[in-house]
């Protein structure tokens, strides 16, 4: 095999196809990057077992074969070299890499040892691609990271006629967005398909396909391995599906919510931080709305406590609300408005208060048009 390519245009190829591998594996050759060169270009793959990326890129080949290389040495290397085209070719076990002045020798590994990428079914439907990556880092940030329960570490896909929601959940909080979904195969009235997706492949997919446009999704079912597939600009990244039930988190949201207070989202965002340095660990931020605004208060250790007032207002009864203020600023940076709507939801004792909906604000009057919803418990249900 040999051939020559833009140096940026590989590195940004082996950086992409290597992202998603795990830092430690079982099997050395999972680490690897398959790089296939045709007449038509290249085609760099990596897969684990559980996600595979593949991208097509131009280049001048001069001999058509196949390689196996080390995926994160390979994106290091290319990553690092000088401003020049890249002259790759191999050698027996041995690959030459090339570029100005500057020459590495890399060991392949085993070709036909290596599994087989996954085939893609037929398109689920199309998203809009910047508007995929918005809601997926709204969301995803909820998604539980504790890895003792994996049903609440992926983002649930809901797939219905027209329209595609997103939620995740850790038990303490729960996040939602629906957004515009074209083709989808649900017709009216049918139940939702919905499409289990680990939390930080998800978050991966928004990054790295947030511009390209539209983005093409494929949920596949073959062999008993259920699959999601994600496509565009020549780049396809698929994922194995999370098995296990996601819990029906959606009925937590109340119908209507009276009592609320709507406030500066980044006068709350700078408060609470002040506020929480003198915070221990896993300690909650005392937060009192009343008529006259919001008071955040916060009992360190013995030596330091702190206090702070900004404006907010009031609708309906006076409410006071223990809340984690990492768990809140997560809801709040995900809003994207000025103003943001904090409302209590109430529980069956009046004394122990239900948890927080967080929603994005257009104005003080007016409540923002997205739909997005972060529901946070107080700390008192924590325990």
């Amino acid at each position: 095999m040999k051939f020559q390519v833009n140096r940026d245009v590989f590195s940004e190829a082996v950086s992409f196809a290597v992202k998603l591998l795990p830092q430690r594996t079982t099997l050395p050759i999972l680490s690897g990057v398959l790089i296939k060169a045709t007449t038509d270009g290249l085609v760099l793959s990596s897969f684990d077992y559980e996600v595979s990326s593949q991208t097509e890129i131009q280049a001048d080949v001069e001999e058509p074969g196949t390689v196996l290389v080390s995926g994160r040495l390979l994106a290091e290397i290319a990553g690092r070299l000088p401003n020049a085209p890249v002259r790759i070719a191999t050698e027996e076990s041995r690959i030459s890499v090339s570029c100005g002045s500057a020459s590495f020798t890399l060991l392949s590994m085993p070709v036909e040892e290596y599994p087989s990428i996954p085939e893609i079914g037929e398109q689920s439907g199309l998203v809009p691609a910047e508007e995929f990556a918005a809601a997926v880092a709204q969301v995803a940030v909820a998604a539980s990271r504790d890895d003792v329960t994996p049903v609440i570490t992926g983002v649930q896909l809901e797939v219905r006629e027209n329209s595609l929601g997103l939620v995740a959940t850790d038990r303490y909080r729960v996040a939602v967005r629906e957004i515009d979904w074209d083709g989808g195969n649900v017709a009216a009235g049918e139940e939702a398909i919905t499409a289990l997706v680990p939390a930080r492949t998800l978050q991966e997919v928004g990054k790295t396909l947030g511009n390209a446009g539209n983005i093409s999704v494929a949920i596949t079912s073959r062999d008993d391995r259920e699959l999601i597939a994600f496509s565009a600009d020549k780049k396809t990244v698929t994922s194995l599906l999370i098995k296990g039930n996601f819990p029906p988190v959606r009925r937590l949201f109340p119908e209507t919510v009276d009592n609320y207070a709507v406030m500066n989202t980044a006068d709350l965002i700078e408060a609470t931080r002040r506020v929480a340095l003198v915070l221990e660990r896993e300690a909650a931020l005392r937060y009192s709305f009343t008529a006259d605004g919001l008071t955040l208060e916060a009992i360190g250790s013995e030596q330091a406590q702190a206090s702070e007032s900004i404006d907010a207002i009031l609708t309906g009864d006076d409410t006071v609300v223990s809340l984690k203020p990492q768990f809140l600023l997560d809801g709040l940076g995900a809003v994207h408005s000025e103003f943001v709507r904090i409302s209590f939801t109430k529980t069956e004792n009046p004394n122990k208060p239900g948890p927080v909906l967080i929603t994005s604000q257009t104005s003080r009057e007016q409540a923002g048009a997205d739909s997005y919803r972060y529901l946070l418990q107080p700390n008192l249900l924590l325990r």
